[in-house]
């Protein structure tokens, strides 16, 4: 559609402004603006540059304008042009009253004094929804009450963190430490040589294994393979490596035969449920261990029943409401759930190029996570406008304090960085009301306990 002139607060001007829909959130504005118009920009530029640069023989400001864009010609078209721009975008934003969320980009074709200019922009909009039923969604949490097993379990832990490990004359038992070397070969060929930059799966003079212990060490399912041997026993041990196998792919899928001398034996002996035991966990008996382990595994549940009535509304509330996201949000989130993703398996050890065979697989996986969560941050902002919910200053000293916390900074450095950063500030911002707008939401969900089940 083509508008005809208009008045805005910017004074009349003439502009025609075309409104093209590309999709339900992706707008393209063609803004035409008369050549007098244009002519006016640039004679605001060339006055405005004046008075800043300095000719001989000028007081500044007095210098003629045609030497001053003889002279200043390129910063004179640069600044000319971006004022165009401005101009364009502002009386088209005024006029069309759209809710932008993203300028895509910006085509400001032929900009020049004596003629008329066609700017295109081209925008990401916040798509029309209807807010679904958002009060009364449903909650299951567990019960926060803890079982006498569960109270066990975390004292024989804090036992297991005070155990002594003290030399076994006899063969391993399960739970035991041995203390053992190993060489490992496939078809003959040493896997010192299939994987020379991970020897640790390869060969190692020495390093300690739990015998059929919960958690694997580094070579998978050995740790089984230890019962019954003793101190000088030099079996030969056949490991099968799963069919996918991040750490070294190139043992994926095969069987490697390993060479294990076992050096030392250790048995774990668990301290004794004693005054001395109790006073080194700040109780007195264990009664009032017991009290104490009842409460920290109360905080515990408590945090996650939270937790997880948080991901209840917001997959509930996603689940209520269809609409199209933003291409660009979705872009900019997918970027961001890929960095988190390669970070956290970088820590887990996988290797950079399992990245990049699995690229294609990762990038599709992270967009729709992405999508999800624009869609979800969307719906939680409309929500943050119905309920009046707002961020106060109480809200961004909160965030400072944890965040000095848990990055380890000085406070005033981070609001150092959000007082310079506007962008930042401005994220930082709409994290907290997200954030205020999940817990309205838990707070007006309806809570079912889920029973325990029997043992």
């Amino acid at each position: 559609m083509t508008d005809s002139p208009s008045r805005n607060r910017l004074g009349i001007f003439p502009v025609n402004i075309q409104l093209n829909s590309v999709s339900d959130t992706r707008k393209t504005l063609v803004v035409t603006l008369d050549k007098s118009e244009v002519d006016a920009e640039h004679q605001t530029v060339v006055a405005e540059i004046s008075q800043q640069v300095r000719i001989p023989g000028f007081r500044p400001g007095k210098a003629p304008a045609a030497m001053v864009a003889k002279r200043f010609g390129k910063e004179i078209a640069e600044e000319f042009k971006q004022k165009v721009v401005a101009k364009a975008y502002r009386g088209a934003l005024e006029q069309q009253k759209l809710d932008v969320l993203n300028v895509v980009n910006v085509e400001p074709g032929q900009v020049e004094p004596g003629l008329s200019a066609a700017v295109t922009i081209t925008l990401d909009v916040r798509p029309e929804f209807t807010l679904p039923d958002y009060t009364g969604l449903t909650t299951e949490v567990a019960s926060t009450d803890s079982t006498a097993a569960e109270v066990d379990t975390v004292i024989e832990g804090l036992r297991g963190e005070r155990a002594e490990f003290k030399v076994a004359e006899r063969p391993a038992a399960k739970g035991d430490y041995v203390k053992l070397s190993y060489e490992g070969s496939v078809d003959g060929q040493p896997i010192a040589d299939l994987a020379p930059d991970k020897q640790i799966y390869g060969k190692v003079p020495q390093t300690w294994e739990e015998v059929e212990g919960a958690n694997e060490g580094v070579i998978p399912g050995l740790g089984k393979q230890l019962a019954g041997l003793k101190a000088g026993d030099k079996p030969s041990v056949a490991i099968t490596f799963p069919a996918e196998f991040a750490p070294v792919p190139a043992l994926a899928g095969k069987t490697a035969a390993y060479a294990v001398e076992v050096l030392e034996i250790r048995e774990r002996a668990l301290p004794a449920l004693d005054e001395a035991f109790f006073k080194a966990n700040q109780a007195d008996s264990l009664e009032a261990l017991q009290t104490s382990v009842r409460h920290n595994l109360k905080l515990q549940k408590e945090y996650q029943n939270r937790s997880e009535q948080r991901r209840q509304v917001t997959d509930a509330l996603a689940a209520k409401v269809e609409f199209a996201v933003p291409d660009s949000l979705v872009e900019q989130e997918t970027q961001g759930v890929l960095r988190q993703f390669i970070e956290e398996n970088m820590r887990r050890g996988i290797p950079q190029e399992q990245f990049e065979k699995d690229k294609k697989e990762l990038f599709e996986n992270a967009r729709k996570a992405a999508a999800r969560r624009v869609k979800v941050q969307l719906i939680l902002a409309k929500i943050a406008e119905a309920e009046k919910l707002q961020v106060i200053e109480k809200d961004i000293d909160a965030f400072i304090y944890r965040e000095a916390m848990r990055t380890q900074q000085k406070p005033e450095k981070l609001v150092k960085a959000l007082t310079t950063d506007r962008e930042q500030l401005r994220a930082v911002q709409q994290s907290i009301l997200f954030d205020k707008a999940v817990d309205f939401l838990v707070s007006k969900a309806t809570v079912s306990i889920i029973a325990p089940q029997a043992s």
